[in-house]
């Protein structure tokens, strides 16, 4: 997030943490799936501490991550046998988990 300091005009970048909603998705689905578990909490804690400005941000950390249109992203979870879909609000800094599955499943549906 860009700040204008109005005193001086100054402008200066504040990083804030992103808010992950949505996390009942990945315990939920980590219990039935219990291999997945660690990936994904590895993934929801970088993400939670991260600070994405643009998709060229996930792109440098997610290097195997797939963009959609209206900021939708899909990431590979645990050498790509589960996959992972969220909704970036990058002005807001959130991040919305929509869709958490296996690669079959994510074959059998369509994202657009």
């Amino acid at each position: 997030m860009v700040i204008t300091d109005i005193l001086t005009n100054k402008k200066f970048v504040l990083e804030i943490a992103l808010k992950v909603l949505g996390r009942n998705k990945l315990v939920d689905f980590s219990e039935k799936h219990t291999q997945a578990k660690k990936a994904l909490d590895i993934w929801f804690d970088e993400v939670s501490n991260a600070n994405w400005q643009t998709p060229q941000d996930i792109k440098n950390r997610y290097f195997s991550a797939d963009f959609l249109s209206d900021n939708r992203v899909i990431f590979d979870i645990k050498g790509n046998h589960y996959r992972l879909v969220v909704k970036v609000r990058y002005q807001n800094g959130i991040v919305i988990i929509e869709w958490v599955g296996t690669h079959a499943e994510y074959d059998k549906r369509s994202f657009k």
